[in-house]
């Protein structure tokens, strides 16, 4: 498993032999929302609590990913999942009910890179034959939790985002006989460039996608135009138009970036300020838009760099500034 500095290239590329999502109204009414696998009407999902909701996304998610790849939870040799609540519950919890060797990740709203490049890094090492990568995120339980409980009607900045209630799951193989490929993965670095307001989500990551981009590329020897298709996680328009500017000021401007953020909802029409964000952003991108797009020949090589924001309700009464996390996926090929 060739390593240059933050990027491992895989000698023996995992397959993703199936994916799957799910996600609220409002991401059901936003431009992807007839592809997402499950949807409901009032973002509880027929649970008593956000939580328990957000749980309930993520085993169905896991369900359809198992579905398309043709196996069953008992089957996986590792979960690798979490979220942005306290103690990752309802990663925890959706593990209960899969009953297989789990390990709990907290990346922030990057945890489907994270956990997309570790399941990588296993199967390829030779350490199991199938695994699973997966993240949740629910706007109601993110907003009592990071910021203030929906009953007080705090007013939002032009430069929040809107987390997206929305799952995604992947299923990986150390062999398949068709599908996308994770080649390589870059891990990021703790970027802080003293940003602290947790309303400017984007504003405080995009340095951390900005270097995570600069690794790969000088690692690899590649360019951006060697990809299709450059997304970043949750920056938003802002975050979006920091790393479009910093790689301009480089002599290497992005034809072909987006980011996950401008491409779950209609950001004007649906009112979501800056764009989307969470863990479920990302992931509903990469599961609804990303892999099909990859399977249906629309792209032959991503560039997908997830993004997080690592604060939590303490260290933001404390007054420290938002820490910033990019991780970034090689994913390659998948056309029948």
């Amino acid at each position: 498993m060739p390593r240059s500095s933050q990027t491992y290239q895989l000698s023996r590329p995992p397959v993703i032999v199936g994916y799957g999502s799910a996600g609220g109204r409002k991401e059901k009414e936003g431009p992807l929302g007839r592809f997402f696998d499950h949807t409901c009407e009032d973002d509880t999902f027929q649970q008593s609590s956000w939580e328990m909701a957000e749980t309930s996304m993520q085993q169905m998610a896991l369900e359809s990913a198992l579905k398309r790849a043709k196996l069953e939870a008992q089957q996986l040799d590792f979960l690798l999942a979490g979220d942005l609540l306290n103690q990752c519950i309802s990663s925890a919890f959706a593990a209960r009910w899969a009953g297989v060797p789990y390990l709990g990740l907290y990346g922030a709203c990057s945890t489907m890179g994270e956990s997309l490049a570790l399941a990588s890094l296993l199967l390829s090492g030779g350490w199991g034959h199938h695994a699973a990568a997966m993240t949740s995120s629910h706007f109601c339980s993110a907003e009592r939790q990071y910021r203030t409980p929906l009953e007080y009607g705090c007013q939002r900045p032009p430069t929040a985002q809107w987390t997206a209630t929305a799952a995604g799951a992947v299923v990986l193989s150390s062999q398949g006989e068709k599908g996308p490929v994770v080649s390589a993965v870059t891990i990021g670095k703790v970027m802080d460039k003293g940003i602290k307001d947790p309303a400017n989500m984007g504003a405080a990551m995009a340095p951390a996608a900005y270097e995570t981009l600069r690794a790969h590329f000088r690692d690899t020897g590649r360019s951006p135009a060697d990809y299709d298709l450059i997304l970043t996680g949750d920056l938003g328009q802002l975050g979006w138009e920091i790393v479009s500017d910093f790689f301009s000021r480089d002599g290497c401007p992005l034809s072909n970036y987006n980011d996950c953020g401008l491409l779950l909802f209609e950001r004007e029409a649906q009112d979501v300020h800056c764009g989307g964000s969470g863990c479920g952003c990302s992931a509903a991108v990469l599961t609804t838009m990303v892999l099909p797009g990859l399977q249906s020949g629309r792209w032959k090589r991503v560039l997908f760099c997830p993004t997080g924001a690592l604060l939590s309700p303490v260290s933001t009464m404390q007054g420290e500034s938002i820490p910033g996390i990019c991780h970034a996926i090689v994913l390659e090929g998948g056309a029948s």
